[in-house]
């Protein structure tokens, strides 16, 4: 459901190419043939579009491998990035899920990760705000000392899930909050939603043993996953996309320890359209323009 709500938070909210549906609709499924997909790979599969990257394996040794069966790849002039515009918006599907509603709101982060600071701010925070279900006890962002557990989950047992997430990309990021819970608690839930995404954008609010915590939990879930040979791969490609290079892993860590308290507040603050989406029980959604009333620093 998770993936669903965030794949109708970007499809609400922007325009152009992180509009587009990563789970395609059946119907464009059964519109797929032989020549659509021949033309696909002409498009795509050509030297620009590639990055080949690789963990644990000697450079020289991955070049006689690779070349010979990369090296017939079209060369063909880089084609531009897609370009997107966030905008704002609302979706609601009413659905048979039983005696639950989930829903997700959401801001724009301009920038993405060409803003670093920025970017690694927002980072710190997800995990500050962290969440979870109701049956969470561990893991990063997602512990019984997190905003979002301390705050919600310990205090509404209406509450099935509640937890903070982010998407980052090159120029653009999302972040908000998503959630589950039953269809009549629904008002005050996203009235709790408000509260605490307001709260973090209030300078004070934050107390640096939150934030500290906070950071250490990004330090920890950055080394963890890159213990990963796989997760290690991915993030060499996703660099190089990005900044044409790969960037040690001490420079993010060092980007996440020089986050302040009012870098927290100040991207808290990040003024844009808001966005929402809600699958399920829908009937008590309140409206978009009164969700977007809530936020007075906006």
């Amino acid at each position: 459901m998770n993936s669903l709500l965030l794949e109708a938070i970007h499809s609400a909210g922007y325009t152009g190419a992180l509009a587009n549906p990563l789970l395609a609709p059946e119907s464009a499924i059964n519109g797929l043939n032989g020549t659509i997909i021949k033309e696909f790979v002409a498009e795509n599969y050509t030297a620009p579009c590639l990055v080949l990257a690789a963990s644990g394996v000697d450079h020289e040794e991955l070049l006689s491998v690779a070349e010979p069966l990369l090296s017939d790849l079209p060369k063909i002039p880089q084609p531009l990035e897609p370009q997107c515009v966030y905008v704002g918006g609302d979706y609601r599907c009413q659905a048979d899920s039983g005696d639950t509603t989930h829903f997700a709101i959401a801001f724009e982060l301009p920038g993405g990760w060409h803003k670093e600071k920025e970017a690694m701010a927002l980072t710190v925070l997800q995990m500050l705000l962290g969440g979870g279900g109701s049956f969470s006890a561990g893991g990063p962002g997602k512990g019984m000392h997190t905003r979002l557990y301390l705050c919600v989950l310990n205090e509404y047992p209406q509450v099935q899930s509640f937890s903070a997430f982010s998407n980052i990309y090159n120029h653009s990021g999302i972040f908000g909050i998503q959630a589950t819970t039953s269809p009549d608690f629904i008002p005050t839930a996203f009235d709790v939603a408000a509260k605490e995404l307001i709260a973090v954008a209030k300078p004070g609010e934050v107390n640096q043993i939150q934030l500290d915590r906070a950071k250490q939990s990004t330090k920890s879930a950055i080394l963890m996953s890159l213990e990963s040979r796989m997760v290690a791969s991915e993030d060499i490609g996703r660099q190089v996309l990005t900044y044409g290079e790969r960037k040690p892993v001490e420079h993010f860590l060092k980007a996440v320890e020089e986050v302040t308290l009012k870098d927290i507040s100040t991207t808290a603050q990040k003024s844009s359209p808001f966005t929402m989406a809600s699958y399920g029980n829908v009937i008590n959604v309140p409206s978009n323009d009164s969700v977007s009333s809530k936020f007075k620093f906006k």
